[in-house]
């Protein structure tokens, strides 16, 4: 409960806590960026650096065989930035058949894979942007399918 006998706090006072919650909301906002962009460089460091593991691979057979016991005869198995690609996703965006020159790291690995393993069994893989922030390629999806 107030106390009626105490001074409120001058304008100045109020003006001087307002700026420093705006302070710490900028400092809390700042914080996170930063761990935002610390998390996407070493994604970056990861696909661009390292091999495709047993677990990635075991993921996409986890999808493949979640999607057929669902019915389906397509998945998507794996995505990515498209900022990992050499155009930022313009060719995968625009159809280009030569869009898997523009893979770069995991992305191409698994293209690769995809040509030695997947391919010659019938498979069939598409890549696809998958969403648009701000109006720009955002997401590559790869989908892997066995229809006909």
């Amino acid at each position: 409960m107030a106390n009626p006998i105490e001074t409120p706090p001058s304008a100045a006072q109020l003006r001087k806590m307002l700026l420093e919650q705006e302070l710490e909301k900028s400092n809390q906002y700042q914080k996170l960026q930063e761990a935002k962009q610390k998390e996407l460089a070493d994604f970056a460091t990861n696909f661009l650096q390292h091999h495709v593991t047993e677990n990635e691979i075991a993921t996409v057979r986890r999808l493949v065989m979640n999607a057929v016991r669902d019915g389906k005869l397509e998945a998507m198995v794996y995505s990515f930035p498209s900022s990992m690609c050499t155009d930022n996703g313009r060719a995968i965006n625009s159809n280009d058949p030569d869009w898997p020159q523009t893979l770069q790291g995991k992305a191409r690995e698994f293209f690769e894979r995809y040509q030695t393993y997947g391919k010659p069994h019938g498979y069939k893989l598409k890549a696809m942007i998958i969403n648009f922030p701000g109006g720009i390629p955002g997401d590559v999806g790869f989908f892997l399918s066995w229809g006909q």
